[in-house]
């Protein structure tokens, strides 16, 4: 065996003996039994995987420790439905990497299979609760973005000051999201849905923290349109990180809704803007 094919069967290794340690903490911090019982699967394949290849090198590796810190703590605060994805997609590994390999080692055209329909099976099974109220969360946030980032760029022109603009904000995002938050109860209800107060938690929920994160500039800063450039950046961060999110652990298009969502926000805000600037011409309502 030449250096660069054990070099190669050592990178896998110690990314196998990696996903077997992700794969059990996860199973062992997961609430839901089911999905417990896939991650349990998915981390004794991965080390019967490892063991076969440390049978090829010879040599015991060791895990990578800090992926495995990062990748739980991430699955933590984003679920695990996305991580799983995002995992399943890493670039030389899985089923990919092992049709290469087969070529020097036959065996493995094996784990090729196993990592292409096992696996695909075991992730199709998951299912979480944040991922069946993304219509709610959508249905918040969207509208915290179109709404707040219009009223904050007509508040930079009519409010004098970052704090009565982050005041004016405040009552307008909070108000806004408790009415939003009704309404979508008020809705599901309608329809016969059992789930409509957790479906508008979540609507409320998510209104309420991207208010939050608008604001955040004119709260911190003393220049208004400082702050409303600031704020810009975060709505356009936000759409991006929210859309990023959905199209890893839905497995949808991402360029199309990212640039959609970007285009109604800002274009709001700019028209929000330049009404805002047409009535302080007109009425003089600079404070």
């Amino acid at each position: 065996m030449d250096k660069k094919t054990r070099k190669l069967l050592i990178s896998v290794q110690r990314n196998e003996i990696t996903e077997h340690f992700i794969y059990k903490r996860l199973a062992e911090g997961c609430k839901d039994q089911k999905n417990a019982e896939i991650l349990h699967t998915i981390s004794e394949q991965e080390k019967q995987h490892a063991a076969f290849w440390q049978e090829k090198t010879n040599l015991k590796v060791k895990p990578d420790h800090w992926r495995i810190t990062y990748t739980v703590f991430l699955a933590r605060l984003l679920g695990l439905s996305f991580v799983l994805k995002q995992m399943e997609k890493r670039e030389g590994t899985g089923s990919k990497l092992y049709n290469e390999l087969s070529s020097i080692i036959p065996e493995t055209k094996i784990f090729a299979e196993e990592e292409s329909i096992h696996e695909q099976q075991l992730l199709t099974m998951l299912d979480e609760e944040r991922l069946q109220y993304v219509g709610s969360i959508v249905l918040g946030l969207n509208d915290a973005l179109v709404e707040l980032t219009g009223a904050l760029a007509g508040f930079t022109l009519t409010l004098g000051t970052t704090r009565t603009i982050s005041l004016a904000g405040l009552v307008t995002g909070i108000s806004a999201a408790l009415s939003m938050a009704a309404s979508d109860y008020l809705s599901t209800k309608a329809e016969g849905n059992k789930k409509a107060k957790k479906s508008a938690a979540y609507t409320g929920i998510a209104y309420f923290f991207t208010v939050i994160f608008l604001i955040l500039p004119f709260l911190l800063l003393s220049s208004r349109f400082f702050a409303l450039s600031l704020t810009l950046l975060l709505a356009v961060l936000i759409i991006f990180f929210f859309n990023y999110y959905i199209s890893v652990a839905k497995e949808l298009e991402f360029k199309s809704r990212f640039f959609e969502m970007c285009f109604i926000s800002l274009g709001v805000a700019a028209f929000s803007f330049f009404i805002g600037y047409i009535l302080n011409s007109i009425l003089g309502v600079n404070a």
